[in-house]
């Protein structure tokens, strides 16, 4: 689900750079599916977040497992909620300019932030 909100969101980004070219109205369309898939996909996600809360991250807290990157991952999934709660909902553009670099900074280096997490985490459960 994790790699559904990275392709829409890179996808959306490329979209966005090119409608303002010849072939702009196709971006333009593009860039209005993957916006539509990316909240669709976001919304899922809360829900797994949700879950993830009480069945891993309180568990792995409790037994000292993987605490820095754990704190990262929330972190980080804390941070896109806010700025996309900010995107969708903010009506000032100097907030709406923030949320959209943040949203975008956390969403380029989240794959690998997840990938270290993961690699850790099997560490621990190796070791």
């Amino acid at each position: 689900m994790f790699s559904i909100l990275f392709v829409t969101g890179a996808g959306w980004l490329l979209a966005d750079q090119m409608k303002d070219t010849a072939s702009g109205d196709a971006w333009q369309a593009a860039a209005a599916s993957l916006l539509m898939a990316h909240g669709g996909a976001a919304m899922a996600i809360l829900l797994l977040l949700g879950a993830l809360v009480p069945l891993h991250v309180r568990p792995g807290w409790r037994m000292r497992k993987n605490r820095t990157t754990g704190a990262l991952m929330v972190t980080a999934n804390g941070a896109f909620v806010l700025t996309g709660f900010a995107l969708y909902y903010a009506g000032v553009d100097l907030t709406r300019a923030w949320a959209s670099w943040g949203h975008t900074a956390i969403g380029l280096v989240f794959p690998m932030l997840l990938l270290l997490h993961v690699a850790i985490g099997r560490g621990w459960r190796r070791g």
